[in-house]
């Protein structure tokens, strides 16, 4: 696979000041080995959720700082009831994002929201000479067939996205977040809000270590048609 970078040199100069994010991201995803070595699907995932714990991954506003939920116990229990008002509510606090994240990763579906913060941040890129580097880093990894962390796309969807990679602009990857997003608010929130570690947050007390449980099934955008209009930024 080709360095974006090197097929437009005119890049080059932002790549000294690539976040973190994409450092990590790239690194899972670059230079492919020959086909008899090539790693599988499970491995890439595997290789990808360790990268994803290390600290300086999670550095940064704009990746809304997920992953440790040591400090969540200073949530206050007014604060956490507003969370069950809305997933947006939930979803626009940090420390909401936090535990939001924390659950998904007992359930191993935490691609989902990986893929709705890296798509709220490349929409804040400045310039278009931004986009092209993330637009295929993201691609490469939650989209593309056996991406290391594919979230789960209609083919329409799917197909869309693949044909603006080229080109990309700020509103590329809507249509598959706003996906995402509905998948999440019918699927993994209600459990959220029915979790331990939610209602342990409700009492006021330190969140306790959630049993990992299987991941549940993928649903489609057919499951929730006509739930709820397109989530729009």
């Amino acid at each position: 696979m080709e360095n974006p970078l090197l097929l437009f040199p005119q890049l080059n100069i932002s790549a000294s000041k690539d976040k973190p994010y994409y450092k990590a991201m790239k690194s899972a995803i670059k230079e492919e080995p020959h086909k008899a070595s090539k790693p599988g699907a499970k491995q890439k995932r595997n290789r990808l959720s360790l990268l994803l714990q290390k600290p300086e991954f999670h550095e940064g506003d704009h990746l809304g700082k997920p992953g440790n939920l040591t400090k969540a116990a200073s949530v206050s229990p007014e604060e956490a009831v507003k969370w069950g008002e809305s997933f947006d509510k939930l979803l626009s606090e940090k420390a909401g994002l936090d535990a939001f994240t924390k659950f998904l990763k007992t359930e191993f579906s935490e691609e989902n929201i990986e893929f709705w913060i890296a798509c709220e941040d490349y929409k804040k890129s400045k310039s278009a000479h931004e986009l092209l580097p993330k637009a295929k880093t993201i691609f490469e990894t939650f989209i593309q067939k056996d991406a290391p962390k594919e979230v789960n796309l209609d083919f329409h969807t799917k197909e869309a996205t693949s044909q603006s990679i080229g080109q990309p602009l700020h509103s590329t990857f809507d249509a598959a977040q706003s996906t995402v997003y509905r998948l999440m608010e019918q699927d993994s929130y209600p459990r959220f809000l029915s979790s331990a570690l939610y209602r342990s947050l409700l009492q006021g007390s330190a969140p306790a270590r959630a049993p990992l449980r299987r991941r549940s099934r993928s649903f489609t955008v057919s499951d929730f048609q006509g739930r709820r209009p397109d989530f729009t930024v």
